[in-house]
């Protein structure tokens, strides 16, 4: 089925054109309201929901939400959705697009934010192409998800009613147009407060309990146990991180060399496909610091402290081959004239929440490239067949 890809193009240059890092949506949300009604989108049929009254961290807006009415043949068939989000990581501030033959780069020494304004410009296709067409199709609803980036906040927030409830739903995010992502790591956010003591370390050091030791004795048990970067432990299998190591907001007694260190914040991540081991994973961390704060003490027998928070970021998912989700998803991409490429991610996904929620969720990517760094490009032939292929899933009977 035709797709104006000139006008497919144009749109994605106009969002890549406009600053949206994650938590900061307002301005992409209006662009996109403002796009979506030039395609003929009545303006009754698009709002926002107050997501970002339940998002714990600062969020300037709520998902935007699209309801298209079913037309023809297919008008009375159940509900399907399409879904993407319109944050971009805060590497992509900055960003200035320029056409490069069939590929899309970046002017700046930022990223380019492809990851994922190209799936806001596949969904506001569709959208545009539908009208314009006239094509039958089922109800549609449209889901531009918030705060992705920074802990799929959107899509876990969002209200299953606002959406109308759909039977299926067809996530786009990165890498090519034939990726048919049935399935996702789980992943938990876990973070340690390590508490010392301070005390002069030239004067008076075996009065003070260095939170820095209890630190590195710590993740040198986590190395040494087999708990860190790519987790293998019989047949199971995850992934782990030690992210941003920092003294909190003024925290500790002083920064500089000449005192012990009485307190550190680290922040980490453990993932796995197996719902069970990524929490084993967080709680080997748990006890390698629990096991160092002992380890640590002063000349008077005092030893550190730790306070550990883990919370569960998104749970994995592996849909069965038999859905029709599935199913529909391997035969419209086909029918573009790709070839399926069925797989899981070792990423988190909104999917995973909207799979929680229980909504079938089938990701494809919509060529996006070396997402999330300053060699960030999109390939402008996997972007077209994203837009031919999101036409082809909401028109085919």
């Amino acid at each position: 089925m035709p797709v104006d890809t000139k006008a497919a193009t144009d749109r994605l240059m106009r969002f890549l054109a406009i600053e949206g890092v994650t938590g900061q949506e307002a301005a992409i949300g209006r662009e996109l309201t403002a796009a979506l009604k030039e395609s003929g989108v009545p303006a009754k049929a698009i709002r926002l929901d107050d997501a970002n009254t339940r998002i714990p961290v600062p969020t300037e807006t709520g998902n935007l939400i699209v309801d298209l009415p079913g037309r023809g043949a297919l008008h009375n068939q159940p509900r399907i959705m399409f879904m993407t989000h319109m944050d971009t990581v805060p590497l992509c501030a900055g960003a200035r697009p320029r056409k490069s033959g069939r590929r899309i780069v970046n002017e700046a020494r930022t990223a380019l934010g492809g990851d994922n304004r190209c799936g806001c410009g596949v969904l506001v296709t569709l959208a545009a192409e539908l009208e314009k067409q006239k094509l039958d199709h089922p109800p549609i609803t449209l889901l531009f998800c918030v705060r992705e980036e920074s802990g799929l906040y959107g899509a876990r927030h969002v209200k299953l009613d606002e959406l109308g409830s759909p039977v299926m739903a067809f996530n786009y995010d990165g890498g090519p147009a034939s990726n048919v992502t049935i399935g996702a790591v789980g992943a938990d956010r876990w973070s340690v407060e390590i508490l010392g003591r301070a005390s002069h370390a030239g004067v008076a050091p075996e009065r003070g309990i260095s939170s820095t030791m209890i630190m590195a004795l710590a993740l040198a048990d986590v190395k040494a146990g087999g708990w860190f970067g790519k987790v293998v432990k019989g047949k199971r299998q995850g992934t782990s991180n030690v992210g941003p190591v920092t003294g909190g907001e003024g925290r500790p007694a002083g920064d500089a060399t000449n005192v012990v260190t009485d307190y550190v914040h680290v922040r980490g991540e453990s993932r796995s496909h197996d719902g069970k081991f990524f929490k084993e994973i967080t709680k080997a961390y748990k006890a390698a610091f629990a096991k160092a704060a002992k380890k640590v003490t002063n000349a008077q027998g005092k030893s550190g402290k730790i306070k550990f928070k883990a919370e569960t970021d998104y749970y994995p998912f592996r849909m069965k081959d038999s859905q029709p989700v599935i199913k529909r998803a391997v035969e419209a991409v086909s029918a573009v004239g790709g070839t399926p490429n069925v797989r899981t991610a070792n990423g988190g996904l909104d999917a995973n929440w909207m799979v929680r929620h229980g909504v079938p969720t089938v990701t494809f990517g919509a060529g996006q490239n070396e997402a999330h760094t300053i060699d960030e490009w999109i390939n402008l032939d996997e972007y077209d067949r994203a837009c031919a292929l999101a036409v082809q899933l909401a028109t085919m009977r």
